[in-house]
């Protein structure tokens, strides 16, 4: 017979770090706790122990589980409440589990289905006795399972978005055509006209079928009763399928009665409704906890934490002294289409890639989407092959590091499996991280407001590369596949903002990927895969410069951080229908995207969002003064997205009933017009004879008369500032600058000279692309937001092997453009001319520069036509 007695209490732990000297006495983990790992938590305890939300950025191979563990067990103990320790992924649950085994820390498995739950592991966590290790999915859900707790430990903090935003992101898919239909024909009002059409019919171009339109909130807001109907009965009269349908039913419990205040997303593959940031606040399993704890390998500086989790400010501890310089194992980063080879002729790359994961006998592949996925597998792998998928290996790795000749290829998914020591020595990153839900893809690719994302696809190259160096001792090569992968990772900015380990290994692969050819990559990577006395020689270089770098904070970063708080404050009061509050918090976002390196796309979104908050305010209060802040955010917003396409695609019924009729001077347009009143003071009645030359100049190949003309065609277009570089001992100056005050910056590489034939090369290319931090350390001062660099080439083409070094703001253009924007412009100035421009406003000579289409707004659009580097 045997009876549960009650024992004397033993004493309780004065700190986490005298926690582990008690539970290091029987337990078979490390014999103590690193010297960073102290650092952190005793910064926790002494100076964040009662803050309610507290992000720790650890590296990994830094031991973040053993202290994510501590702060929840220590919790546990002291307060005698109830912890849970949640994991993206079952497979990180389970790992976790086993290290808390290990470390001594009582806790309780709880994954899968909770009918399935082992009713005495539940009863424990709720008791108090054990840290319930959990899934994301456990807590953000309609019915949460965990709803009770008091401290949440979320690991792997900086992958969350898509399990956070899960519970509130409603997705039809054109899979379920009868429900997508209803939902594209009640959104009619919402939409573009022109658009329509191509998202309904079935052989739309594939020009069309990537791109995402954002519809109208206003036109949402006035036809919600229609769209509640029509997704309640997509829903709920069986039109969507198995699990969609499923999944569709416990989304709609919580966006029921709110469509007004979510975006609707549309793409020709599937329709996607959610709220901009998920309304975690409203969420009891996430928001009543007292304190939660964030643990992640890649933090990032531009709130992109806060916008995931809801949070209007969560407190940081970075990471320790000692660690910011130091990464774990040895990655081989391998550029296959840099090689000189390969650039010239990219039908070699499926051979060489399949020939390099032949001798590597297991590769895991990542790709962003679905098309490149299922691309890869038909081109890029040996025919032998076997093929695992994420299903596989959620369990049990070793299906996939037993097994030769095996690839496990997974899409969106770079974190949550960890391949150390000899499980895998060949990670492939193909295609760039920027495709996740349709949001994303709408910041990335429709509104261009790369930075706000630029974290988090940071975050998903460095957490992808390092799958299968978990320790140390580990070593791998990275193969990066894909243009825009290539070319984002080839820009010294995004390089500078890596973790300085990270930086030196992609710099030395980079170095090592565009010099030479193919079989040199490949006796590279012996090299590097044997690992012996040889590779260590080399090694040191990567040693050497990483040591010699720290960290760049990335432009528009500091701006993004401060903005936070208020967008998070707006969709508070979006969701809970209080819309004076969320235009107040509207204005106090954008008077924080505001600086040298503003986020202007960014801006104009939030613009946009302004735009349609006042108007609904002005229906609701019939105060006639929103009428006017509504139509000062929409002039805000065109101002603002300037060079993009997405608010002309919002052309709907909608919109065109509540936007201002009057077309708005741009605020470049308008830097211009200045400008053109300033410049008129030196050109006056020279105008002929300047336009002579400028002509003449732009119509011959002599590079020194080009760049001539281009200054004097710069003074015509209303450049404040236009000039050239004199100094024929610089030649990595630009051509030709042309400055609009604080609104826009263009620099010119001019190759005039240059024959019509053949592809401009890497040479032009780097040149081209470093103009405008040439200018801007001329100048002291960064470049506004939105500058960009104009390369002019008679070529008719250029080298792969150079778009993959293009920077983002480089654009290319023959001589027929640059001729066409002057006979625009000269035009216009002969008209103003003759109404004496020196009596015009800039408004009225706008007036007469719009009729030529010789504003800037009109003609900028020519010069970025063809970007260098690949979308």
């Amino acid at each position: 017979m045997a009876f549960a007695r009650k024992t004397a209490d033993s004493s309780l732990p004065d700190d986490p770090l005298h926690l582990y000297r008690m539970l290091a006495v029987t337990n078979s983990g490390p014999a103590a706790v690193w010297g960073h790992q102290q650092d952190v938590l005793r910064a926790w305890h002494q100076k964040k122990s009662a803050a309610a939300d507290v992000a720790i950025d650890l590296p990994t191979g830094a031991g973040k589980t053993l202290v994510g563990g501590l702060i929840a067990e220590f919790h546990r103990r002291t307060a005698r409440e109830r912890v849970a320790y949640l994991c993206p992924t079952k497979q990180l649950a389970q790992q976790t589990a086993a290290a808390f085994d290990e470390y001594g820390i009582p806790n309780a498995l709880l994954i899968d289905r909770v009918s399935s739950w082992n009713p005495a592991d539940r009863a424990r966590f709720e008791a108090a006795d054990a840290v319930a290790v959990s899934v994301y999915s456990h807590v953000f859900n309609s019915n949460p399972a965990l709803k009770n707790t008091n401290l949440l430990v979320l690991d792997d903090a900086h992958a969350a978005e898509g399990y956070v935003a899960k519970p509130w992101r409603l997705t039809i898919s054109r899979q379920d055509e009868s429900a997508y239909l209803d939902v594209l024909s009640a959104l009619e009002p919402s939409l573009d006209p022109l658009v329509l059409p191509r998202l309904r019919k079935t052989d739309t171009d594939n020009t069309f079928r990537s791109y995402v339109y954002l519809a109208s909130p206003i036109g949402v807001a006035a036809h919600a009763l229609q769209l509640e109907h029509a997704v309640g009965s997509a829903i709920d009269g069986g039109k969507l399928e198995g699990k969609r349908a499923d999944e569709a039913r416990h989304v709609w419990k919580l966006l029921q009665g709110r469509l007004d205040r979510c975006l609707f997303y549309v793409a020709y593959g599937q329709i996607v409704i959610r709220p901009f940031i998920p309304p975690t606040w409203q969420h009891a399993a996430f928001s009543e906890p007292e304190r939660r704890i964030y643990m992640s390998a890649t933090l990032g500086d531009g709130g992109e934490l806060e916008r995931t989790f809801g949070r209007k400010k969560i407190e940081r501890i970075p990471v320790p002294e000692g660690w910011e310089n130091q990464g774990t194992g040895r990655r081989f980063f391998v550029f296959p289409e840099l090689a000189s080879d390969l650039a010239a002729d990219p039908t070699g790359l499926p051979a060489f890639v399949s020939s390099t994961i032949s001798e590597a006998g297991r590769a895991i592949v990542l790709t962003p989407d679905t098309r490149t996925h299922d691309s890869f597998i038909k081109s890029m792998l040996p025919s032998a092959y076997s093929v695992l998928k994420a299903s596989d290996v959620e369990d049990d790795l070793s299906t996939f590091t037993t097994r030769q000749n095996t690839a496990l290829v997974l899409t969106n998914r770079y974190d949550g499996i960890d391949l150390p020591g000899k499980d895998c020595r060949l990670v492939i990153l193909a295609g760039l991280p920027a495709r996740g839900d349709l949001q994303e893809r709408f910041l990335h690719e429709s509104l261009g407001a790369v930075e706000v994302l630029q974290e988090r696809i940071r975050a998903r190259i460095l957490q992808g590369s390092g799958r299968a160096t978990r320790n140390p001792q580990d070593y791998a090569a990275v193969m990066i596949l894909g243009q825009s992968l290539t070319a984002y990772l080839s820009g010294r900015d995004i390089q500078a903002a890596m973790h300085p380990e990270v930086h030196a290994e992609i710099e030395f692969g980079w170095d090592n990927s565009r010099q030479y050819d193919s079989a040199n990559m490949t006796d590279n990577l012996r090299v590097f895969l044997k690992h012996d006395e040889v590779w260590a020689e080399v090694d040191s270089d990567i040693v050497r410069e990483r040591d010699k770098y720290t960290r760049v904070v990335a432009p528009s970063s500091q701006e993004l951080q401060a903005s936070v708080r208020h967008e998070v404050d707006a969709w508070q009061s979006i969701w809970n229908n209080q819309w004076h509050w969320a235009l107040t918090a509207v204005r106090k976002v954008l008077d924080q995207l505001q600086g040298e390196r503003t986020p202007r796309r960014y801006a104009a979104f939030w613009s946009y969002l302004g735009f349609g908050i006042a108007h609904r305010l002005a229906q609701q209060s019939a105060d006639p003064s929103y009428l006017a802040t509504s139509a000062e955010y929409f002039r805000q917003a065109q101002r603002m997205s300037t060079g993009t396409s997405w608010l002309s695609h919002l052309a709907s019924p909608s919109d065109k009933a509540s936007a201002p009729s009057a077309p708005q001077l741009d605020e470049l347009d308008e830097a211009a017009m200045h400008g053109i009143i300033t410049q008129h003071k030196k050109i006056g009645a020279a105008l002929e004879e300047h336009a002579a030359q400028t002509r003449t100049g732009l119509a011959g190949t002599e590079y020194r008369a080009y760049e001539a003309a281009l200054v004097l065609l710069g003074q015509l277009a209303g450049a404040s500032q236009s000039y050239g570089n004199d100094d024929d001992e610089s030649p990595a100056a630009p051509d030709a600058v042309w400055i609009f005050s604080d609104s826009r910056w263009i620099t010119w590489e001019a190759k005039s000279e240059a024959e019509p034939k053949g592809m401009v090369g890497p040479a032009d290319v780097r040149q081209a692309g470093s103009h405008l931090r040439t200018t801007e350390t001329e100048r002291g001062r960064s470049a506004p937001s939105d500058s960009f660099c104009v390369l002019m080439s008679p070529k008719p083409a250029v080298m792969p092997q150079a778009r993959a070094l293009a920077e983002e703001h480089l654009y290319m253009v023959g001589p027929h453009p640059v001729l066409e924007i002057f006979d625009r412009l000269l035009r216009a100035w002969r008209t103003a001319h003759g109404r004496s421009i020196p009596s015009l406003a800039p408004a009225e000579l706008a007036e007469i520069f719009r009729t030529e289409q010789a504003l800037p707004s009109q003609w900028t659009p020519l010069l970025r036509t063809t970007p260098v580097r690949p979308r």
